[in-house]
């Protein structure tokens, strides 16, 4: 898309402002209040521009709203097309394709489960606080507590292996 070729990422950049400027300022449809234009990405041939938009929308009615603005984008695609042709003074101006951008919804939700797992983890870090071991807080035995006898090393005597039973 547009991130070989850049006249395609250029015409993006204008496309995204002439577009988002057009909307508050010539577009006087109130279904189209509080959408933000995310990205424009412009195929290498020029032919198509998708544009990514979202919606700041009221709780429980989102889905609504979406498709009230998707619609009234739809109704507007040739004269924002148009507008784009004029302002950007290309000799073929992109279709225009609009496309719900999901990516602020799911950033939202990844940054409510990151606030569950901190709160879990501030938890957690509580009950270290008070925690106390089952059994011995050092349950491995250190040689100079188990040195029975100085001159013994560990082996028993009678454990020594020979060499030629091996073999």
């Amino acid at each position: 898309m547009a991130g070989t070729n850049p006249r395609a990422a250029r015409i993006a950049a204008l496309i995204q402002r002439v577009i988002a400027s057009s909307m508050e300022a010539q577009l006087h449809d109130k279904r189209l209040a509080n959408i933000t234009i995310t990205e424009v990405r412009v195929t290498n041939d020029l032919q198509l521009a998708k544009v990514y938009w979202t919606q700041l929308g009221h709780e429980g009615h989102e889905d609504g709203e979406r498709k009230r603005a998707q619609q009234a984008l739809n109704q507007a695609k040739g004269r924002l097309r148009s507008l784009v042709g004029t302002k950007a003074g290309l000799r073929l101006t992109p279709q225009l394709q609009f496309v719900f951008d999901e990516v602020p919804g799911e950033a939202h939700e990844i940054e409510d489960i990151l606030a569950v797992a901190r709160k879990r983890d501030e938890e957690l870090a509580k009950a270290r606080e008070t925690a106390q071991y089952a059994g011995e807080a050092d349950p491995y035995k250190h040689p100079e507590e188990t040195a029975e006898d100085p001159e013994s090393d560990g082996w028993d005597d009678d454990d020594d292996w020979d060499d030629d039973d091996e073999a």
